[in-house]
């Protein structure tokens, strides 16, 4: 993880069960929420940076968009957090998808450019040739057992 946290003490929040999935979300094995957060051993579920509701699909128009709510408005991690959810899904989900990462709006100071960051496909690329942020990432989405 990471040192010198933005926000050392985050809300934790108990797991939900999950809802049985239908046509119209993500089957279990393309679940995000559980992937961790860069900076807390939790993960992004039990930090309600993600939730089952802010996850929408679209089947028939191939389109998935999932809006994240950072857990602080000034938020380092949150292009980090953002590209771990983007990397899940294209690891995961059939390359007819068109996947939308947002954050929620209202709930980042750079929101925008977060946004234009994370769903440009020559940064994302770019991002993903480094390869320390590219440990990150694959830190944030190797399983955990606990």
């Amino acid at each position: 993880m990471v040192s010198g946290l933005i926000n050392a003490n985050p809300v934790v929040y108990e797991k939900k069960e999950r809802r049985v999935r239908n046509v119209a979300t993500l089957p279990d094995e393309y679940a995000v929420e559980d992937i961790k957060d860069p900076e807390h051993p939790y993960s992004l579920e039990e930090l309600k940076v993600i939730t089952e509701d802010a996850i929408d699909v679209d089947d028939e128009r191939s389109y998935v968009r999932v809006t994240f709510t950072p857990t602080v408005e000034h938020c380092s991690m949150a292009t980090v957090i953002g590209l771990c959810l983007r990397v899940k899904l294209m690891r995961s989900l059939p390359s007819r998808y068109k996947v939308d990462i947002r954050v929620a709006p209202g709930t980042h100071a750079t929101e925008a450019a977060v946004n234009k960051q994370l769903n440009d496909k020559e940064r994302v690329a770019a991002a993903l040739e480094n390869p320390n942020l590219l440990d990150m990432v694959d830190e944030c989405l190797a399983p955990s057992y606990g």
